[in-house]
């Protein structure tokens, strides 16, 4: 299994690292000399929550599997990204370089997950699916992605590096107005601009909440349409429908992630995680 650094530490804890989302840390700060950063703050955070296991979960590429269901799938990042100035492209090629640096860095000590038209999210959620089978214990993810939100339950929490701040199944209240069961239908109803997965028009966070607690979840939603109602977010709904099913394709991690992965790297997960390869 996962990479022990420190023979002292003998809780059975994991600690799950989004590696791309940690490394724009240093990409924020112009920095491109931090691969041993990288090394040692994962180590830190390790130390810090007590995980005698480390695995980094790396994207290899968008979703092969989210573009197969909306071609217009995190397409907002290749067209800002075609968008830049020479000196632009010149500064994330030269990131990404220092970028594989780090992970080649992180295979010397630890358990690195990466798969070709594979995203982080999917890992990590296969790993949190899994955790009992992989005897994982308490679960700590590392991510200041709030998509990775959606993997907390009893015994997985999230730290953002970004916030300082951690979001568990005891302090969820304080960061959501809804359940962490509700999570996902909310996100149905609203959409992700971040990664292009369209929301219906005029539903917001408080708007997607109310629904939620008056009709239950985003199925639910589903199937009360046709709703009778002269508001206009409700009429988006009435009209389209079966948006509301594919945002769930494209964003329930749990549910999803291993068609996300495909059997192939399904197996040599699991193989790995098992000792088996």
């Amino acid at each position: 299994m996962g990479f022990s650094f420190n023979e002292k530490l003998e809780s059975n804890s994991t600690l799950i690292v989004d590696a791309l989302n940690l490394a724009f840390r240093w990409k924020h700060q112009g920095r491109t000399d931090f691969r041993y950063d990288f090394d040692r703050t994962i180590q830190s955070l390790a130390v810090s929550y007590s995980c005698s296991r480390i695995i980094v979960a790396s994207d290899w590429g968008s979703s092969s599997y989210r573009k197969i269901i909306s071609d217009k799938y995190k397409q907002n990042r290749k067209d800002k990204f075609a968008e830049q100035t020479e000196e632009e492209k010149i500064a994330f090629e030269e990131f990404f370089e220092e970028y594989e640096a780090s992970l080649e860095v992180a295979a010397e000590n630890y358990m690195v997950l990466r798969y070709q038209g594979v995203e982080a999210d999917d890992i990590a959620a296969h790993l949190v699916k899994y955790k009992d089978t992989y005897n994982l214990g308490t679960i700590w993810l590392i991510s200041s992605d709030r998509d990775w939100d959606l993997l907390i339950q009893d015994d997985v929490s999230r730290f953002s590096y970004v916030t300082r701040k951690e979001v568990t199944l005891e302090n969820w209240d304080t960061h959501y107005d809804c359940t962490p069961e509700e999570y996902i239908s909310v996100k149905c109803l609203m959409g992700d601009k971040g990664d292009n997965v369209a929301g219906f028009p005029g539903i917001g966070p408080k708007r997607a909440v109310s629904l939620v607690k008056e009709y239950g979840s985003a199925y639910d939603i589903y199937e009360a349409i046709p709703i009778n109602s002269k508001y206009k977010f409700i009429q988006g709904l009435n009209e389209n429908p079966e948006q509301i099913l594919q945002n769930y394709e494209l964003m329930d991690l749990i549910t999803y992630c291993d068609d996300a992965l495909g059997m192939g790297n399904f197996k040599d997960i699991r193989g790995r995680m098992l000792g088996e390869v």
